[in-house]
């Protein structure tokens, strides 16, 4: 898929580039050539080269149509060499300076694509930390990316694989929201968990995640001594979800993990 990607972005002219074998001084070579070089060096993963020459690329005509494609490349690169600090800057810069580019939709996908893997974690390679678990920062930005990318190029090759994260991420900020009123459920705030349970509902009305907000909701408002309010969330869970167990699952206190702050 990255590799689609990547090929996705290179304007079509460029497919007349000559060979990289050229070991003429860089120089002297040809816009080119210098981009030829720099794809081949993506292509076996030699990230450093890579950035070394798509810098060149761009010193040398910061508005040639090369210069353009390379600071996309520049973004990609950091990406894949675990910089998404950097990645973000470099299209920060590109949006700024190329607001109607031919290739924003890209753009815009790389950024959905930054943020979809930063928010994934490092600590998750290494625990079976949850997505809902951590903060949601990273997907928020994440989805919206993808969102401005669906809506501003609905037929853009990458809007299908934007709108399959985008569904995966709206399922994980819901679970964060009913991650936190479960939290303030256990620590005896009742009121607060209703207040997170309720944006979930509200905010992600299709996300599995919303059986256990309202579960949550029911007993919220038992613990506050609000009968009728506790018996309509109780309807609206048996309507969307029958014969859900939830209330009593979400009853038994769970052991917090290690790493989890809540």
């Amino acid at each position: 898929m990255v590799r689609t990607v990547l090929a996705g972005a290179v304007i079509a002219a460029l497919a007349a580039c000559g060979s990289t074998s050229d070991s003429r001084n860089p120089a002297q070579m040809s816009n080119e050539a210098l981009y030829a070089q720099a794809k081949n060096e993506i292509a076996s993963s030699t990230w450093i080269d890579a950035l070394r020459t798509l810098e060149r690329l761009q010193a040398r005509d910061p508005f040639s149509v090369f210069a353009q494609q390379a600071m996309l490349e520049t973004a990609y690169v950091h990406w894949r060499d675990s910089n998404p600090t950097e990645a973000l800057a470099t299209l920060d810069r590109f949006q700024r300076q190329f607001p109607n580019h031919p290739a924003t939709d890209y753009a815009l996908y790389l950024r959905g694509l930054v943020n979809f893997n930063e928010n994934l974690g490092f600590l998750a390679r290494f625990t079976d930390q949850k997505l809902s678990e951590r903060d949601p920062k990273s997907a928020r930005e994440s989805f919206d990316a993808f969102k401005e990318l669906a809506t501003r190029f609905p037929d853009s090759v990458y809007t299908p694989d934007a709108i399959d994260r985008m569904n995966f991420l709206v399922n994980a900020l819901a679970e964060y929201e009913v991650h936190v009123a479960r939290y303030y459920l256990r620590r005896g705030a009742p009121l607060a968990a209703i207040n997170r349970a309720q944006f979930a509902v509200k905010t992600y009305q299709t996300a599995p995640a919303l059986e256990e907000a309202l579960a949550i909701m029911v007993i919220a408002y038992d613990e506050l001594k609000q009968p009728e309010l506790a018996k309509d969330a109780q309807r609206v869970l048996d309507k969307n979800f029958p014969n859900s167990g939830k209330v009593a699952a979400v009853r038994k206190v769970e052991q917090p993990r290690w790493w989890s702050p809540f």
